[in-house]
């Protein structure tokens, strides 16, 4: 099991990150907390590796915080929660967020996550609330973006995560215009049009 990674990110999107090391490109899933961390990083970074294995893919995730990857470990611990169904919930919510509403048993916050019924979301609580009960309630929360070049470079990039998070190219940009025209003016992140969309699957 690969319990971290250190190198060079040489590629980087608001899904996914190549880090080299030693010369070997690893492709990593992310979340939206995990990529904001990262975007700035130009040196030698460490990122905390979960790797999910199938009998038809091997997919490696990757966390900044190791209390994201032990979230992350807790959510797929849950029957019915895949890796990628758990980025969602990370990148939905910011990770202190989405542990108080399990805590809480905040359904309809939880339900209201792309993906996420009713009856998932109670089963999340179920499972996890009395367990994460006894962890500190994680204190990180995804801060805004640079936001100096416009919708157009934050509407593509939040498009493209969008698609490869499962969603169709058009419903996904007749989305975002809507947040945007509702935005009346309001300048958003990537990160927040992101999470907005997801918010009101």
């Amino acid at each position: 099991m690969i319990a971290y990674l250190e190198g060079i990110i040489t590629a980087l999107d608001a899904t996914s990150a190549i880090i080299d090391v030693g010369g070997v490109g690893y492709h990593v899933r992310i979340s939206l907390l995990t990529w904001q961390k990262l975007k700035d990083e130009t040196a030698k970074t460490r990122i905390f590796t979960y790797m999910q294995v199938k009998e038809d893919s091997h997919t490696l995730y990757g966390f900044v915080e190791i209390q994201e990857k032990a979230l992350f470990m807790n959510l797929i611990s849950v029957s019915g929660i895949g890796g990628n169904t758990a980025l969602i919930m990370l990148s939905s919510m910011s990770s202190a967020d989405l542990q108080y509403a399990i805590v809480h048993d905040d359904i309809r916050s939880l339900s209201s996550i792309k993906g996420i019924g009713a009856k998932t979301a109670q089963r999340v609580v179920l499972e996890l609330k009395d367990k994460l009960m006894k962890e500190p309630i994680a204190t990180t929360t995804l801060t805004a973006g640079s936001v100096a070049s416009g919708y157009n470079t934050q509407r593509e990039e939040a498009l493209t995560a969008l698609v490869t998070l499962g969603y169709v190219k058009n419903v996904a940009s007749k989305a975002l215009d809507t947040i945007i025209k509702q935005a009346n003016g309001e300048t958003l992140s990537t990160e927040e049009l992101i999470r907005k969309v997801l918010r009101s699957a």
